[in-house]
């Protein structure tokens, strides 16, 4: 197929996307290729994202699990935490996640080319040695990197991103966070049970953009109880250094406020890493928030041009970047039929404690859409397997068609929220009902056994089983 061109399909980015649609790309017979110019390979969720930062997060986790030992009838004298042996215990766990990519990158099912690349039309790149690569179709998957918003100050203040958060081996005294989404409340948890002060300033009126004002309170509640100072609704007025450490001057309603803290980190958001590639030249348009535009099947405006991951969107989740990435090598690759990505079951996790888990469509959306569903929920803190593990923050609520009870979306806050939606995702993929699953067992005393719940409210609202 390559006649014409060095390659069939090209991947720009080695991560979950990229390394996914050339795998994907080389089993159907297409001549592939990966360019990658980062300093090290594996990608940003093995390197600087999900690997590490919940291998962080485990450790705060099982710290804050001794310290609680007078609640179980434990007497553990002192539980503390050691910055250098945690981080010394990430790098070797990231390493073997790194190490195996490497592998699979370098066996040769593709080409691998390290450097950067930009386009020079179309169908070419050119790598940082002068070099040019054609290809008849490309896949860009270079990911994201951290958002610097028109902040006063805060571009010239040098705070953390969650790069240097993730890889500090020294404990602030004190530390504020800026932002409240997922990688601003997961942080922030972490630094607090390792010892740090922490406050964090979010401008909205809840954590968790996008996710319910009632599961967020769940979250906000925890936080504090961790001693967290959480201030939502916070406009920010100016970043600035302030001798050895950082104050932030915000606003809070009609009062202005300001905190000085040891270090501060900038969590407020990624932006897709694209500015390198001369998309122009490729006919490749972008959105207003920066993102690459794309169709059904991850073409951009370029037909023969796909993107894939963090650059792409909608959200900036792996597993939906594996999925966006192998679509792409599909089509380009001629397979028919196709499906596109289904966001109907988009599954979102924070892994907070307690844990706060999505999937499928929420209420908002439900109602947008004007289908008519049902929803029901029960909390943990009358549940007895959560009752004996002293995790009774949160809830499980499900939503179903109010007439068939067809599964439509779920939302669980609570212990090890992260594994129980899993109950929800392979039934809603297989479009069951709230009568499918009550027909599984549920062993009891566990924790997953709370959904049955929610499970036979519903089924008694539409009435038979």
């Amino acid at each position: 197929m390559s006649a014409h061109y060095d390659f069939d399909f090209v991947a720009i980015g080695g991560g979950s996307g990229g390394f996914n649609g050339a795998r994907t790309a080389a089993s159907l017979g297409l001549k592939a290729a990966v360019i990658d110019g980062a300093e090290a390979l594996g990608g940003l969720c093995i390197l600087r994202g999900c690997m590490p930062s919940k291998t962080l997060l485990y450790s705060a986790e099982v710290l804050h699990r001794a310290r609680q030992g007078r609640l179980f009838g434990l007497r553990i004298p002192r539980a503390e935490g050691d910055m250098a042996a945690t981080q010394a215990r990430k790098r070797r766990i990231i390493g073997e996640f790194a190490d195996d990519r490497v592998k699979a990158l370098t066996a040769g099912r593709f080409a691998l080319l390290r450097s950067p690349a930009r386009f020079v039309d179309p169908h070419t790149v050119e790598l940082a040695d002068g070099r040019r690569v054609s290809s008849r179709a490309f896949l860009i998957a270079t990911g994201s990197v951290a958002n610097v918003p028109d902040v006063p100050g805060l571009a010239q203040a040098e705070t953390w991103t969650s790069d240097e958060a993730l890889d500090t081996a020294v404990l602030p005294r004190s530390l504020i966070v800026l932002g409240g989404g997922l990688v601003a409340v997961e942080l922030a948890q972490f630094f607090a049970r390792m010892g740090s002060r922490v406050t964090l300033l979010q401008r909205g009126a809840h954590l968790l953009r996008g996710h319910s004002a009632e599961s967020a309170e769940v979250i906000a509640a925890a936080l504090r109880a961790d001693g967290i100072e959480v201030l939502c609704g916070t406009t920010l007025e100016h970043v600035g250094r302030r001798g050895r450490g950082f104050e932030v001057h915000f606003r809070l309603g009609r009062r202005r406020l300001s905190r000085r803290a040891d270090q501060c980190l900038n969590a407020l958001g990624r932006r897709p890493a694209t500015e390198h590639l001369n998309l122009a030249a490729a006919g490749v348009r972008l959105s207003d928030n920066g993102q690459i535009v794309t169709r059904r099947f991850q073409q951009t405006s370029a037909p023969h041009i796909y993107a894939a991951g963090d650059c792409a969107g909608p959200v900036e989740i792996v597993h939906i970047a594996v999925q966006q990435g192998e679509v792409a090598a599909r089509h380009a690759a001629g397979v028919r039929p196709l499906r596109p990505v289904n966001y109907d079951l988009l599954l979102s996790v924070v892994f907070t404690d307690p844990q706060l888990a999505t999937l499928g469509l929420s209420e908002e959306q439900l109602r947008s859409a004007r289908t008519p569903f049902l929803s029901a929920s029960y909390p943990f803190d009358d549940h007895g397997k959560s009752i004996l593990m002293e995790a009774k923050r949160g809830y499980v609520q499900v939503r179903a068609h109010a007439k068939t009870g067809r599964l439509l979306g779920a939302e669980i806050v609570g212990p090890d929220a992260g594994e129980l939606i899993h109950l929800f995702s392979g039934p809603m993929a297989m479009k069951a009902t709230v009568f499918d699953l009550l027909k599984a067992p549920f062993y009891h005393p566990t924790l997953s056994e709370i959904v049955t719940y929610p499970l036979d409210e519903i089924a008694e609202k539409i009435g038979g089983r």
